[in-house]
């Protein structure tokens, strides 16, 4: 186990980021079209391709799920992802034509000190395919891909994975890019929201802090305006799911985002949970059982790869910019 949605056997993730501009994408990709559903609890979400995951549509599965910094102009790494599978022979058939279906959700990441001049022909679009071409099993963590440039009203945000298998013998993973309106730490301390749901370690062993906080409670937002935020999820799974199923493990899924964020899911960001069933391995006699179990284990694993995501990042070298966990609290 790497502690990674890869995991999950079915998939790989690809990163593609851009220094200078302080941007990235990630994309998962499946080896065979996978059913997959989205559930959005964010009151202003950037997405691509998504009404198509509703259980009703005729499409049953999807090739890649993509996250991308960048905001609306983000939107075009879809494409990027698209070109490459395509070049793969990849995706829905209609006649001679194969197209691949690759929904996308994007943060917002405009403001955060780089080079966003890119006039009339944003990266994103070969951010997406470069981020396509990368897939592996492993891959970096923390300031890179989706979470290059994302921040939290705290500290550096980053991209989280987390997985683990479930007492039935399901695997579960998660991958998130952290750009969250809120904070992912207790007070002004360094312990993680999270801690209840660590393991191993994965990002520092903290725990909750004792004696609890005068000021844990306080607000904290992403500064004058918090529409500057999004927080945006991936959670799979091996079991053998249709899209009404993988949209119960999404809902369930949003848990662990607030959990390890507070707040989350206000009006003015677009937290989203997309969740994918890669089908290795049947719900057995009490399938109902075995979905809860699912559901629950995606919330964890969220909630975890919330703090790794964070714990990871790295600082940006631009004035104002956050500072990461690690620059801030590691020597404490």
């Amino acid at each position: 186990m790497r502690n990674l949605i890869t995991d999950v056997p079915g998939l790989l993730v690809g990163n593609a980021s851009d220094p200078d501009r302080a941007t990235g994408v990630t994309a998962v990709v499946f080896d065979r079209p996978t059913p997959a559903a989205v559930a959005i609890l964010g009151g202003g979400p950037g997405t691509r391709d998504t009404s198509l995951l509703e259980p009703e549509m005729t499409v049953d599965g999807v090739d890649a799920l993509v996250l991308s910094g960048g905001s609306a102009f983000g939107l075009d790494a879809a494409g990027g992802v698209q070109a490459v599978l395509a070049e793969h022979g990849r995706g829905f058939r209609i006649r001679d034509m194969t197209v691949p279906i690759v929904p996308q959700a994007i943060l917002f990441d405009l403001l955060n000190g780089g080079d966003k001049h890119w006039g009339r022909k944003p990266p994103y679009f070969d951010l997406g395919a470069a981020a396509c071409e990368a897939i592996a099993a492993d891959f970096q963590l923390g300031t890179a891909g989706a979470g290059f440039g994302a921040t939290t009203s705290t500290v550096k945000g980053g991209l989280g994975s987390a997985s683990m298998r479930t007492a039935s013998g399901f695997t579960v993973g998660a991958v998130v890019a952290v750009n969250a309106v809120g904070s992912p730490l207790v007070g002004s301390g360094p312990h993680f929201w999270a801690a209840p749901f660590e393991q191993n370690g994965e990002f520092g062993g903290l725990g909750l802090p004792h004696p609890w906080p005068a000021d844990a409670l306080e607000l904290r937002i992403k500064g004058a305006a918090p529409n500057q935020a999004t927080t945006i999820a991936i959670v799979a799974t091996d079991a053998i799911l249709g899209k009404a199923e993988c949209k119960r493990v999404a809902n369930a899924a949003h848990h662990g985002m607030a959990r390890a964020l507070r707040p989350s899911h206000t009006p003015l960001d677009g937290d989203l949970v997309f969740a994918a069933a890669t089908g290795r391995k049947p719900l057995g006699p009490m399938p109902v059982a075995a979905l809860a179990e699912i559901a629950m284990a995606a919330a964890d694993c969220l909630a975890r790869a919330v703090a790794r995501g964070v714990y990871e990042a790295t600082s940006l070298p631009f004035t104002d910019a956050p500072i990461a966990w690690k620059d801030r609290f590691a020597n404490r």
